[in-house]
């Protein structure tokens, strides 16, 4: 079928490819190197507990056969093997069925991850790699052209990124309609990146003109998509751009990139096609049943999309394959940080030497200047952000990460960027406290060269010691 395929679009899924393979790579690396904290044997969030109590059909994982840390470290690190393979190019030296499978390897070992990850796992960039990375699987290699069908539901998941987003800010919060959310935003958001500063204090009227381009960008660009080249080049670029300034203004894992992958598919890059030959039969069949089953399940995300109790980032199947997504349709006026900490004194007093403990990503020290990790995940700090917001979002794992720091947990200390406490000495007792956060002005950053300024809010735990242990005086 003449129609089935798009040559022009072959460097188009090349790009695409590669870009998804470092994604992928940044993934499993995150996953390999947080787990043992977070959910391993010995985690705040054990998968053995989990696994236990929710059956395969609801949450299919590899991990339901089998689990020890070992295991898990084994499929992590084989995910990162496989998308550096990817990266270089290993599917372009196999048959076009192989190529799939390859494809579906990480895809495969990534859901695994995801659906035993409980909370640490349950964001939309999570959902959005592994639809992306199954529907990519089916692109194929330089065995045949790209289907034109893949390219087209790429751009399909595209559309409901960016227009799921746009709606839930019109539905959400009023500060979107007023154009205002932005006065606030990048002081407020879960992670700032270095420049976040600099973006706060830029003019109000720039953060008005800023809102209403987003707002064009999700609402009305994404129906571009859809329409002939070069129209869709240049919405796809738009989208680009704007993924870009986002990249720039904060830490949100790979969401970013993720969406700048899926607009590659909508990219017509100029390079002359080479001559590829045409589409198996069954290659042909597996696409279509593809696009058939993919479109049936859009029903759910799509009735949700509409519906004015919009909810954002849910999954429909247990194998994420369609999704629905979103992001902010909320803004926090006020930041607020829970800064732990500990004290080696035999009696917890408010005048004990306490030291506080020091997160890679999230707000602490105030001249401490934020990093750029994305498109690492720091998954901790990023949960330190819900757990300020209320105790609620925090209340199954902040207990565990307050013993494992009265233990010196070895592998919870990975997580964070200094510990107060040398590793052969815990502390007697721990504490959290709360804190409102506020970005400093020029004039204080020129006078202090700190560009956070807190003010004390409350006790949000009182200290703790270990059960067991006994006060000596």
């Amino acid at each position: 079928m003449d129609w089935f395929t798009a040559p022009d679009y072959w460097l188009s899924r090349l790009v695409l490819q590669r870009a998804l393979a470092a994604v992928y790579l940044v993934a499993f690396l995150a996953a390999a190197l947080q787990f043992r904290a977070l959910l391993g044997e010995r985690g705040m969030l054990p998968i053995p507990h989990y696994v236990a109590r929710i059956r395969f059909r609801r949450a299919p994982s590899l991990f339901h056969l089998h689990y020890s840390d070992r295991f898990f470290a084994a499929m992590a690190w084989l995910g990162c093997a496989v998308s550096v393979a990817l990266l270089a190019g290993a599917d372009a030296l196999l048959p076009l069925w192989a190529a799939i499978v390859l494809w579906l390897v990480p895809w495969a070992l990534y859901l695994s991850i995801v659906n035993v990850g409980q909370t640490w796992y349950a964001f939309g960039w999570e959902s959005l790699l592994l639809e992306t990375g199954f529907l990519a699987a089916f692109l194929g290699n330089d065995k045949v052209a790209p289907p034109v069908l893949v390219l087209f539901l790429l751009r399909w998941i595209l559309f409901r990124v960016e227009f799921g987003a746009g709606l839930i800010k019109l539905r959400g919060d009023a500060c979107w309609r007023k154009l205002t959310c932005l006065y606030y935003h990048h002081e407020t958001q879960p992670m700032p990146g270095p420049l976040s500063w600099f973006f706060h204090h830029l003019p109000r009227p720039l953060h008005r003109v800023e809102v209403a381009a987003n707002h064009v960008t999700q609402l009305v660009v994404p129906f571009l998509l859809f329409t002939p080249q070069p129209i869709a080049s240049a919405a796809a670029a738009l989208m680009i751009v704007t993924q870009l300034w986002l990249v720039l203004s904060g830490n949100f894992s790979w969401l970013n990139w993720i969406t700048i992958v899926l607009a590659v598919s909508a990219l017509r890059l100029p390079a002359t096609p080479p001559s590829l030959p045409s589409a198996p039969l069954w290659y042909e069949i597996v696409v279509l049943a593809l696009a058939a089953l993919l479109l049936f399940l859009s029903y759910h995300p799509v009735v949700n999309m509409v519906s004015r109790r919009q909810v954002m980032n849910r999954s429909f199947d247990p194998l994420h394959l369609v999704n629905t997504y979103g992001a902010f349709g909320s803004v926090s006026r006020v930041r607020y940080e829970v800064v732990v900490e500990g004290t080696l004194d035999e009696v917890a007093r408010e005048d004990s030497d306490w030291r506080e403990y020091e997160f890679k990503g999230k707000p602490g020290r105030l001249r401490h200047w934020p990093r750029q990790f994305a498109p690492y995940h720091l998954r901790l700090d990023w949960l330190m952000w819900f757990a300020a917001l209320s105790p609620a979002y925090a209340g199954e794992w902040f207990g565990g990460l307050m013993e494992r720091l009265l233990e010196n947990d070895r592998a919870t200390l990975r997580l964070l960027r200094r510990s107060p406490f040398p590793p052969d000495t815990p502390p007697r007792y721990v504490r959290a406290r709360l804190f409102r956060y506020r970005y400093t002005s020029w004039r204080e950053l020129r006078e202090t060269g700190a560009c956070w300024d807190r003010t004390y809010v409350r006790e949000y735990l009182p200290p703790t010691r270990l059960a067991g242990a006994t006060e000596r005086s």
